[in-house]
């Protein structure tokens, strides 16, 4: 198979793959493997951290995925298992300097954007408003959804919720920023 560089590029066939072969003892299957989802985990991470720890928190992520590697059952996907592992690393890192995750800022946000367009700033603040009067519950699965770019099964195994809530509630988010923005005209 050969090694893959760009994370859009890793479909989950390829990582289940590449998973097997590194439980097999493969190093280059496992080196391929955070590869290509090393820029995920980051940027998972950096939604819920200060950007200093991003990388340290990667680093860590990474580290215990590797122990944790011959107990991957593969009951969810590999992304989805790597989340989870990013999302435990961070909540030590928390408790570890009693402070509590950050939850109404994401630097995807941002990104989502485009804040070089001129006269756009004024809208991007506007819309960031907008998403940050959802209820938290539909905020996290929306932006979960639509920035980050998760697929409804993984936001339902990262947030430990039935898939058919994870659909209700980005729905039911979609729908209440479209009544916001109509009555903000």
């Amino acid at each position: 198979m050969p090694c893959l560089t760009d994370s859009e590029n890793a479909s989950t066939e390829t990582l289940d793959h590449l998973v097997t072969r590194a439980k097999s003892g493969h190093r280059q299957a496992l080196e391929s493997l955070f590869a290509l989802t090393r820029d995920d985990v980051s940027r998972f991470i950096s939604g819920r951290v200060t950007p200093e720890w991003v990388e340290d928190l990667t680093q860590e992520t990474f580290s215990r995925a590797l122990l944790g590697l011959p107990r991957y059952a593969g009951r969810s996907s590999v992304r989805s298992w790597l989340f989870s592992v990013a999302r435990h690393t961070v909540a030590d890192r928390y408790r570890s300097h009693a402070r509590t995750p950050r939850t109404e800022y994401s630097p995807a946000v941002e990104e989502m954007y485009s804040l070089s367009e001129a006269g756009r700033f004024d809208e991007f603040l506007a819309l960031r408003s907008l998403v940050d009067q959802l209820p938290e519950e539909r905020r996290r699965a929306f932006v979960l959804a639509r920035v980050e770019g998760l697929s409804y099964a993984e936001i339902a195994d990262l947030l430990d919720v039935p898939l058919g809530t994870v659909r209700s509630r980005v729905w039911r988010a979609r729908r209440d920023l479209t009544r916001m923005l109509r009555a903000a005209r």
